[in-house]
């Protein structure tokens, strides 16, 4: 990553706070000069004066400026929240503080009932910002008006110190080289993935039942991430991180990360790092454009991310020079014997390129497939039948055996569970988009508030697009009145597919359109595989709430409030991907042992 990359966000804002602050004086005094104006002691308050002026001025000349361009569009503005400081200021104060206390995304479903609307432009300190939990536009944005938007500047901004020159975070050229590059490890089913899965999901299940032999809770949030990440690491790098043997959180354990019982092993170490970048960019998006303000002197991410690197550079290096060892010698191997790591290694010698990519694969491999597992398992403990009615299945299909592609195939009930979990908790609840330099329209808008106008939406150029894939996911408008309810069933009658097969950019947990993840298939695969093994052995699932760190559990008052909020046994919560706040604690019980 360019140093010049790196310190954009700096350079964006000095120039935003000179513009905002210093050059509306400056303006006021050469005018001054040029007409030989002198205000004496009024000079002072005349400068200072001269700043609100100017903004409001802008302010007015934007608001023209789209008017005009919404008619010649033939468009209506989109509704904008009104607060009653200036620059909506006491709408973010509320709105960020809501998101740090309150059940997941519920301050956002707020301000769209407030607005009877499902796309609102919060313009916090008079800069267009848009969050929707509409279908049609978030199916525009991401499908449809593809073109008409890009992960875009202000997502490179808060991201370039960690994915950096990813594949999550670039547009345009690069995205699409990055994806042809990525895309043959992950469109194909490999035999290989399959023996991945056994060897790491054995050594997964062994921990479980070491544990479950003494009847003790185990951290499953955490156990999950340790086997995503490697068995990821397995078929990205070809090495075995092995985080599955390190130490494992315990209950009483008085160190705590936002996901659970941190450890203070070299693992635990990376885990937090990891975890704490993604905390610091979630607060960068909710604190808006002026995040930058507070980071002048010192990029928050610099210190995770340098932790990050020491694990990933030494290994990159490894393999170049392994590349270059055999480039010597004259050995090669077929494409289906190497690596990930390997094949970005025969495209490029550069070790920033490869390490960046690495990371962005990395991150979807752990943390989505991590989260889909633990909330399957929240799921199953919470509604033991569920959990009878896949174990039934899973040994009506695979009995005690390996499952294979074709079996995985054959767990109706398992994938209608998993699809119904990536319903209620899609890994990624939260996504942004940004218009390009000109302005668009955004579809009429769907049908979820009846009294909202059906005409075309104006949407400025540059302007942040965010999207809720939960919210749009578990609206009542499109899922019917049990939206909120658990149920696996709506994914196998045959009446209730058709609503969603009719409309399939309802459910977008793996995104659509040209972004769809690549990594579909393997992340099915993986959390099929894993959820066979583990109901082959274990037949009862319970919630450990006396082992949940107790700031963790939900508020008494969650049990008066509307949907899964009454019925929420943990709390969900959210930085770029989903998790649960302390960790998901289980007992779980050897079929045997009974």
């Amino acid at each position: 990553m360019a140093l010049a990359d790196h310190a954009n966000f700096r350079f964006r804002i000095l120039k935003d706070i000179f513009q905002a602050l210093v050059a509306p004086p400056v303006l006021v005094s050469l005018c001054c000069r040029a007409f030989n104006l002198r205000f004496g002691w009024w000079s002072i308050p005349t400068y200072l004066l001269a700043i609100p002026l100017a903004a409001f001025t802008r302010g007015q000349y934007s608001d023209f400026i789209q008017a005009r361009e919404a008619r010649q569009l033939g468009a209506r503005p989109i509704p904008r929240v009104v607060g009653k400081w200036p620059g909506n200021i006491d709408v973010m104060l509320k709105l960020k503080k809501a998101l740090a206390s309150q059940y997941i995304y519920e301050p956002f479903l707020d301000l769209f009932e407030e607005y009877q609307c499902t796309t609102i432009n919060t313009r916090f300190l008079w800069v267009d910002n848009i969050i929707t939990m509409d279908q049609e536009h978030s199916k525009y944005a991401l499908a449809t008006g593809f073109g008409q938007f890009w992960r875009g500047t202000a997502q490179r901004e808060r991201l370039e110190g960690f994915l950096g020159d990813g594949i999550f975070n670039r547009d345009d050229e690069k995205w699409k080289y990055h994806r042809s590059l990525a895309r043959p490890f992950f469109t194909r089913n490999r035999i290989s993935d399959f023996e991945l899965f056994e060897k790491y999901a054995g050594r997964t299940i062994t921990v479980l039942s070491n544990i479950a032999s003494r009847d003790e809770p185990c951290d499953v949030q955490d156990l999950f991430a340790r086997f995503t990440i490697d068995a990821a690491s397995d078929f990205l790098f070809g090495q075995n991180l092995d985080t599955l043997s390190k130490k494992l959180p315990v209950p009483s354990s008085g160190s705590h990360s936002d996901r659970g019982s941190a450890t203070d092993d070299s693992w635990g170490t990376f885990a937090q790092a990891f975890e704490a970048v993604q905390r610091i960019i979630t607060m960068r998006g909710r604190t808006g454009s002026i995040w930058p303000v507070f980071e002048l002197f010192e990029d928050k991410t610099a210190p995770h991310v340098e932790i990050i690197k020491r694990w990933l550079d030494p290994l990159v290096k490894q393999t170049l020079d392994h590349k270059a060892v055999t480039q010597k010698i004259g050995i090669r191997r077929p494409m289906e014997d190497k690596t990930f790591l390997e094949h970005l290694a025969d495209s490029t010698e550069d070790a920033g390129m490869i390490r960046d990519q690495l990371l962005n694969v990395l991150l979807a491999a752990r943390d989505t497939t991590a989260c889909l597992l633990t909330y399957v398992t929240y799921f199953m403990a919470l509604y033991p039948n569920i959990a009878v009615k896949m174990r039934q299945e899973v040994l009506d299909v695979c009995g005690n055996n390996v499952p294979t592609h074709e079996d995985i195939r054959k767990l109706k009930y398992v994938k209608a569970v998993i699809d119904e979990t990536l319903r209620l908790y899609p890994p990624v609840p939260l996504n942004s988009r940004q218009s390009r330099p000109q302005p668009c329209t955004l579809p009429p808008p769907d049908r979820t508030y009846p009294t909202e106008s059906r005409q075309p939406l104006y949407l400025p150029k540059s302007t942040s697009f965010w999207y809720s894939t939960l919210l749009t996911q578990r609206n009542k408008a499109l899922w019917g009145p049990d939206a909120d309810e658990f149920d696996p069933e709506r994914w196998i009658d045959p009446q209730r597919v058709a609503r969603f097969t009719s409309n399939p950019t309802m459910f977008t947990p793996f995104s659509a359109g040209p972004r769809i993840c690549i990594g579909q298939n393997y992340a099915y695969n993986e959390a099929s595989f894993f959820l066979v093994r583990l109901l082959q052995r274990f037949d009862t699932f319970t919630l450990a709430t006396d082992a949940q760190p107790p700031s963790s559990l939900p508020p008494a008052e969650w049990k008066l409030g509307r949907g899964r909020q009454a019925v929420e046994s943990i709390c969900p919560e959210a930085t770029m991907t989903l998790f649960i706040k302390g960790g998901l604690w289980i007992r779980m019980k050897n079929v045997h042992s009974h």
